[in-house]
């Protein structure tokens, strides 16, 4: 059976990190108004700096969204390229491992190779790859 696994729980720790650092924007909104109703009255805040924050919240915002789908491409890139191994042959680095590629599984940055021996082989340098 030839599977391809991982890369569902790589894009959803991704996802579930970068929400975990960000505020929305709705947050920062409702953080501005409060700022602007307790500020003291004899001494206003300049309008600028708000529109300055504003600015600045909503380059950040467009930055981790661009972060994200750039998470979603490299994660697609990464299973199109390991997909290619599946059925292929590898030996390892020092020659003491090597068979037919049954499975690939995506473990973080790293790529496991299973052969149909059951054994696993870490996809990495020194690894030659071949035809069946």
């Amino acid at each position: 059976m030839t599977s391809v696994s991982g890369a569902g729980a790589t894009q959803q720790t991704a996802a579930t990190a970068a929400q975990r650092n960000t505020v929305d924007y709705q947050s920062f909104l409702k953080l501005l108004v409060a700022q602007a109703q307790n500020q003291d009255p004899t001494n206003p805040t300049d309008s600028t700096q708000y529109l300055s924050q504003l600015a600045s919240f909503s380059s950040v915002e467009q930055g981790v969204q661009m972060n994200q789908k750039l998470e979603t491409l490299l994660s697609s890139s990464r299973l199109a390229q390991v997909n290619g191994l599946i059925g292929r042959q590898l030996i390892s680095g020092d020659g003491a491992t090597s068979g037919v590629v049954a499975f690939v599984t995506l473990s973080g940055a790293d790529i496991v190779a299973t052969l149909e021996s059951g054994e696993s082989l870490v996809v990495g340098d020194g690894v030659s790859i071949g035809p069946a």
